[in-house]
């Protein structure tokens, strides 16, 4: 499947970026202090740990991928799927059994191909609607869990933010009574500094990515639920012009519906007068 960059991923990753670097160079007299390796690697290093004994290693292993499929965007095949459906409704209209395989051969999707082949087969509707609907659960359970890393990542990292925190403040005290004010200074920036990363982390990174995963899976959902519903007419052998109307209408927006209503009311008072 073609996959290009999410332009609204990056540009508000680009834009958070750029919007807090700017306040610290506006605002710091050295904006170096931010740079502190120590605070950095506690607040990385504990997300990714407390993660670890979160979940299985598999989910582990997989959140580099979901990361970057939360950047890119899948390219819509859903004219594509609706054009298909409505070819092989003509041919199953007209008794053409044998080009329905032929054409069956080129589809694109598998999950609408396996579905076609079912009812070539002669399986009973309610077990392809089951069969559907089972896979469409698996991909939302999966996809889900992928998301569900992030979001964990997001809760934990403003944890060890504080870990780190505290951890400069009870050094800043034990050092209170003996050393300078240069070694409390650097406990300070540490209690500090540990807080903003993992703020940054959470609110920049890992919770984005996760809303942006399952919003991607609702749009994955929707398009395998128009599918199942093209099985099912086609099933029942419905028209194809039947079939295009009714799979266009789960590519209409609401608004869209709401104003199409709107303008028909109009028509409608129009004529009456």
């Amino acid at each position: 499947m073609i996959r290009r960059i999410n332009p609204s991923a990056v540009l508000g990753m680009i834009v958070g970026s750029v919007i807090v670097g700017a306040a610290i160079w506006a605002t710091a007299s050295d904006a170096l202090v931010f740079i502190n390796i120590p605070g950095f690697a506690l607040v990385l290093g504990g997300t990714i740990a407390a993660t670890l004994m979160s979940f299985p290693p598999r989910y582990i292993f997989r959140v580099w991928r979901s990361f970057l499929v939360a950047l890119k965007n899948e390219r819509a095949y859903d004219t594509e799927d609706v054009n298909e459906v409505v070819r092989i409704a003509k041919l199953w209209h007209n008794a053409q059994i044998g080009k329905v395989e032929t054409v069956l051969a080129n589809i694109r999707s598998p999950f609408l191909r396996s579905g076609i082949q079912l009812i070539i087969d002669g399986a009973s509707i309610d077990e392809i609607m089951d069969l559907l609907e089972w896979r469409i659960t698996r991909l939302k359970a999966k996809e889900a869990s992928e998301a569900n890393v992030f979001r964990t990542m997001g809760m934990y990292a403003p944890a060890f933010g504080m870990l780190g925190t505290l951890l400069g403040l009870v050094n800043m005290l034990y050092d209170m009574g003996s050393e300078g004010l240069e070694l409390i200074g650097l406990n300070m920036a540490l209690a500090l500094i540990t807080t903003f990363y993992g703020l940054i982390l959470a609110n920049l990174i890992f919770k984005p990515v996760a809303a942006m995963l399952e919003e991607r899976t609702k749009q994955r959902v929707r398009n395998l639920s128009m599918v199942v519903e093209a099985i099912h007419l086609l099933s029942e052998k419905r028209t194809p012009a039947y079939i295009r109307e009714t799979l266009n209408s789960f590519l209409t927006e609401y608004e869209d519906e709401l104003d199409d209503s709107r303008s028909f009311r109009l028509r409608v008072q129009e004529k009456l007068a």
